[in-house]
């Protein structure tokens, strides 16, 4: 499997996980997944008042990732005028977001993260310099007079 394959497959299992998926039939229907983790929304909607909650997400990568996974659920994305844009405001049952939508966020964005940076520390190899670790770290000079 090629590691976009890789990714691609670790991603559905995250999503499999959080959607209840017990039997490997289940986890293997992706699509499926996403269907129960909305139904599960739906039915915390009925019981629990929504709320507005507010994420701070910097990174350019991982804010999408979650604006997206908002939107496969469902769930409307939005930020007030004058807001940073690595704000973004929710409204949905806090029970959803503690126990579904932020867990499944955090290990998506790992593992988005860990294959980014996998991929970017390979170009760099094998197109600017083999050598991608950090910078060395030396003695500072003795200073004269002080």
């Amino acid at each position: 499997m090629t590691p976009d394959e890789i990714l691609r497959d670790k991603l559905r299992k995250i999503e499999a996980l959080f959607a209840g998926a017990t039997t490997p039939g289940e986890k293997a229907a992706a699509g499926a997944a996403a269907e129960r983790i909305r139904q599960r929304l739906g039915q915390t909607a009925g019981k629990e008042k929504s709320i507005e909650l507010k994420f701070s997400i910097p990174d350019v990568w991982s804010r999408q990732l979650f604006i997206a996974l908002c939107r496969r659920y469902g769930l409307r994305p939005y930020r007030h005028p004058r807001m940073h844009r690595q704000s973004i405001l929710i409204k949905a049952p806090r029970s959803f977001m503690e126990q579904v939508l932020w867990p499944e966020f955090q290990e998506l964005s790992a593992a988005l993260v860990a294959y980014l940076s996998e991929i970017t520390e390979k170009v760099i190899r094998e197109e600017v310099h083999r050598e991608t670790g950090d910078a060395e770290e030396v003695e500072e000079p003795t200073r004269i007079g002080r």
